[in-house]
């Protein structure tokens, strides 16, 4: 089935699994044997012409689910190689009748060799799902080693092995699968941190629980997925006029860095904004305009030529190629005086982080790692460890709305479930790529002049064009190749 857009942390699938066997009467067995049917159901969609499968089990309920796709794909005339890499003594409950099972049919069972891997055309990696607790254990990480070094794709049931199924962090040793299909709810960690490196192809079945969710099961994260754009962007009126679409204005392009406002206003026109303007310092204003005439350009030499921009712009957004100067000082001081919705980026993140924040409600925050850990005072890595963890963090310390970048984009804000864009591409890590985003956000939030809508739209539309604009290869991608791709995104 298609992918849903809700996602939800092991422990809330756990408490769903248990409400179906608790309130609703529905065996764990049943659930199980349901899941290795979904299981066969893609394998084969995934690899129709593969006819001998390899199936390393583990002790738990994971494993229970490899036995029982075990007993599917032999009945289905499959060749199933079965290789217990847990002790089968601690089987138990419904993973234990899986092995019965599937014993009774007369499946062989063979304890765990690395050399066993190839006698199949593909491994399917039932060893710890969302079972694992703290790190992997050393004899479960050399089994992990053995399916990661083989030639044969790998095909992971619920969760990879070794990826935490919340964080999507690889505990040390992770299975690297081709694909996964996972069962009753996505998992969060199957799309955030390393999880989407880890995961391949993800597939999904609800193992016909989604009609009997219990009341209150909220999601703790949300896909952003593309008919968002419509409603924050809906069709014009033919009557329209530019004022109808938002004035917005940036500032930044400090001494020596013409091209980063270049690269925001062009993205915010790309994105429909009505009228943007550009504020920047004096030598920056001649090239940004020869380069993009259908910007208005502003030489940022008194604060009143601030203060007058900003009483005409309906949306302010600062921060590309800003710098750190006492001229940048000053300039973030003056438009955080404005009570306009604001976009703030790059180095105003790295000033704000100096200077300490002020919270407010309508500005949209959009770090990258590093930023963010400076606003929190962290380490980077800190904050890729867990990225959901470090984002209601930044929530709660500046309040508004928060895009945090990287790959797996998170938009969080105050009363509202945090979302995940699965769009984009390695390529897109490049210079002038957070300028881009930055305009991009700007022009929608003065088209639809919601912040937390302009986020999730502006960071999809940035990645659906980052794609496009990769059609042709993912190195040597530039920014402006994304920018020439928003017009058609917005309009999707």
């Amino acid at each position: 089935m298609a992918l849903p857009t809700l996602l939800y942390s092991a422990t809330q699938v756990r408490a769903l699994d248990a409400h179906a066997v608790d309130e609703l009467g529905i065996s764990g067995y049943t659930l199980m044997k349901r899941a290795g049917e979904a299981a066969l159901r893609f394998l084969r969609t995934r690899w129709p012409t593969a006819h001998r499968i390899v199936i390393v089990c583990g002790s738990g309920n994971n494993g229970g689910d490899g036995y029982v796709l075990a007993r599917f794909a032999q009945a289905a005339g499959l060749t199933v190689s079965a290789l217990s890499a847990g002790a089968v003594g601690a089987l138990r409950g419904d993973a234990r009748q899986a092995y019965e099972d599937f014993r009774a049919s007369g499946g062989m069972v063979q304890p765990f060799a690395a050399e066993l891997l190839g006698a199949g055309e593909l491994i399917v990696d039932a060893l710890l799902g969302t079972g694992m607790r703290g790190g992997v254990r050393e004899d479960f990480a050399q089994v992990i080693r053995a399916m990661n070094s083989g030639k044969l794709p790998v095909f992971s049931l619920d969760v990879p092995s070794g990826l935490d199924a919340d964080t999507g962090a690889a505990a040390g040793e992770a299975v690297r699968a081709e694909a996964t299909v996972t069962f009753a709810g996505l998992k969060t960690g199957l799309f955030v941190g390393d999880g989407p490196q880890f995961s391949g192809s993800v597939f999904f079945d609800d193992l016909e629980l989604t009609a009997t969710q219990p009341a209150g099961f909220t999601p703790a994260l949300t896909r952003i997925v593309e008919a968002e754009i419509h409603e924050a962007l809906p069709r014009r009126a033919r009557a329209s006029n530019k004022g109808d679409f938002g004035r917005v204005l940036i500032v930044g392009s400090g001494a020596g860095m013409p091209g980063a406002v270049r690269l925001a206003g062009e993205a915010c026109l790309r994105s429909g904004a009505g009228l943007v303007t550009v504020a920047v310092a004096a030598e920056n204003v001649a090239p940004i305009a020869a380069g993009r005439p259908e910007l208005i350009c502003l030489a940022l030499t008194s604060e009143q030529v601030l203060d007058e921009a900003m009483t005409r712009a309906d949306v302010i957004a600062i921060g590309p190629g800003l710098g750190r100067t006492s001229w940048a000082s000053r300039a973030l001081a003056a438009v955080l005086t404005s009570d306009k919705p604001l976009v703030v980026d790059a180095d105003a993140l790295n000033i704000l982080a100096v200077q300490g924040i002020r919270p407010r409600d309508n500005w949209i925050l959009t770090p990258h790692p590093g930023e963010a850990a400076r606003l929190l005072g962290v380490s980077a890595e800190e904050v890729q460890r867990d990225r959901l963890g470090a984002l209601a963090r930044l929530i709660e310390r500046c309040h508004g709305t928060v895009v945090l970048k990287g790959a797996g984009t998170l938009v969080g804000a105050v009363g509202h479930t945090p979302g995940v864009c699965e769009r984009g591409n390695p390529g897109m890590a490049s210079a002038g790529m957070g300028d881009i985003l930055t305009g991009a956000i700007a022009g929608i939030l003065a088209q639809c002049r919601d912040p937390w809508r302009a986020a999730r739209v502006g960071v999809l539309v940035h990645a659906l064009a980052g794609d496009a604009a990769a059609r042709g290869g993912e190195r040597g991608l530039l920014a402006s190749d994304v920018s020439r791709e928003l017009q058609r995104c917005v309009n999707l």
